[in-house]
């Protein structure tokens, strides 16, 4: 049994995904700030770094599994990739095919120019793309006049908030695929305050979604990183999101950190000890057991609630009530050629309505650069999400034929790929169910009666990248006062 000594302080992390990754390296600059040592050891139960950050490099391909990109608006990963050295590796999206359409009613249609951020502020482009009909833009138009509910009012759901305001079409057609590639979840179920808490904010304080779009829109300037760099909404690295991770292992091995591969958690427990402060005991499926000052759990909701229910069945019970979708993306490369005349923009996203088993298609080699040989071309293909995990069920040459079949009834590809990369997400997609906000605050609050003790990572208030290094960032803050609050 290792025990932490009265000098430095030992710091355990669960989970080596991006949100692990940066609490180690924020609790490292911390340490530096506060001129202590820390002894810091993250555990991750799998035979890789990077959670769902997965790049796959082969035969002149570069395939993303999990995320392909962030968004530049939220800063925190510009910043992290400034700090490790990787903005000048950052690309942006390819703007000679910067459009995103919608399989609506037969056919791709191209989402309008003016829709920011799923709120129309032109209505000459919406009419022409004929995704929403005459009588649809006109009630969406109403949202002009509708007034706005109280900041007291019930939570309500993403579907519920935008029918109210735009009406029940312009939902199907625009809103519901954009979240379902968001979130892979049902709009019913997942909460808009939690979810899209601008929207809400933007009706309470300009008294519809227009009106606070255009004023927006007004005040709206490009992202750029410290280098002045202007940055379109997603941009990804050059040879791969993966670089992300492999940096940011290199930097914490330097750093003297303790990266540990293979070893799964069974559970955590509160140790007292004399001085009556205590610490916490982390025991591993194999047997080892470790003793810490602090212990941050980066790992699923469902997994810390595991880990947890021994010393703190309140918090378990809390975080096993956050529900998760499954997913699968199915990358194919196709001769050129074959297929160049089917592709135009970044790819398509699938309303729910039209009842098809493609979530989305994403065409990564008109999208990014470097994705692909020249002669190639790769389209990434999303299947699964609430409620049509189902799909998990079939083998990976069955899924590639779904996505096939898809993509010929859909757009018109005939051609057999030249090669095929599936991957599986099971229980990957956190789902911001009605009431998320009250839990996640409630657990926090049974959290900061047990010192030294934290969650986080996708499940509680953001599923992106740079939202997760946000999280991981803030828990090693708040950790590093509390190990080093009487230092000088």
């Amino acid at each position: 049994m290792t025990r932490p000594s009265t000098s430095v302080k030992r710091v355990v992390i669960v989970g080596g995904g991006i949100a692990g990754l940066s609490t180690a390296f924020t609790l490292a600059e911390e340490s530096q700030k506060f001129n202590q040592a820390v002894h810091c050891t993250i555990l991750e139960a799998g035979s890789s770094w990077g959670g769902k950050i997965s790049t796959t490099r082969v035969d002149g391909l570069i395939v993303e599994g999990g995320p392909d990109s962030f968004l530049s608006i939220k800063p925190w990963a510009l910043e992290l990739c400034e700090k490790l050295g990787l903005s000048s590796q950052l690309i942006n999206t390819n703007q000679g095919h910067n459009k995103t359409f919608a399989y609506s009613r037969g056919r791709l249609r191209e989402f309008p120019q003016g829709l920011v951020s799923m709120v129309p502020t032109k209505m000459g482009p919406l009419f022409k793309s004929g995704l929403v009909s005459w009588p649809g833009i006109l009630r969406m138009g109403g949202d002009w006049f509708i007034p706005a509910r109280s900041a007291d009012a019930p939570e309500e759901s993403l579907a519920s908030f935008f029918t109210r305001r735009f009406g029940q079409e312009a939902f199907d057609r625009l809103i519901e695929p954009l979240v379902a590639g968001i979130y892979a979840g049902d709009a019913r179920e997942l909460s808009v305050s939690a979810t899209f808490p601008q929207f809400v904010d933007l009706e309470i304080q300009h008294g519809g979604l227009i009106k606070g779009a255009l004023a927006q829109q007004r005040a709206r300037r490009a992202p750029q990183g410290k280098s002045g760099t202007p940055r379109t909404l997603f941009v990804t690295l050059q040879h791969g999101l993966d670089e992300l991770v492999t940096r940011l292992v290199e930097v914490l091995t330097k750093q003297g950190i303790t990266l540990l591969l293979g070893k799964a958690v069974h559970h955590v427990n509160r140790v007292p000890v004399s001085d009556g402060h205590g610490m916490w005991r982390v025991s591993l499926a194999n047997g080892e057991v470790v003793e810490a000052d602090g212990v941050v759990l980066a790992t699923p909701a469902f997994v810390s609630s595991r880990i947890l229910e021994e010393c703190h069945p309140e918090v378990a019970g809390l975080l096993s009530e956050i529900p998760y979708a499954s997913t699968v993306t199915a990358s194919l490369a196709f001769r050129k050629a074959e297929v160049q005349s089917q592709l135009q923009g970044f790819g398509f996203v699938v309303p729910r309505v039209e009842q098809r088993k493609l979530i989305a298609a994403t065409w990564s080699s008109l999208k990014w650069a470097g994705r692909a040989n020249p002669d190639e071309s790769l389209i990434r293909c999303y299947l699964g999400g609430r409620g049509r995990e189902s799909i998990l069920k079939e083998d990976d040459s069955r899924l590639v034929a779904v996505a096939l079949a898809e993509l010929g009834e859909m757009i018109g590809i005939k051609a057999s790929p030249q090669s095929a990369h599936v991957f599986r997400w099971a229980q990957a997609m956190p789902q911001y169910v009605i009431g998320h906000r009250a839990r996640v605050k409630n657990l926090r609050q049974r959290l900061a009666a047990s010192p030294g003790l934290y969650v986080t990572g996708a499940a509680y208030e953001g599923l992106g990248i740079p939202d997760c290094i946000r999280d991981g960032k803030e828990t090693a803050q708040s950790l590093s006062a509390m190990l080093w609050k009487n230092a000088s």
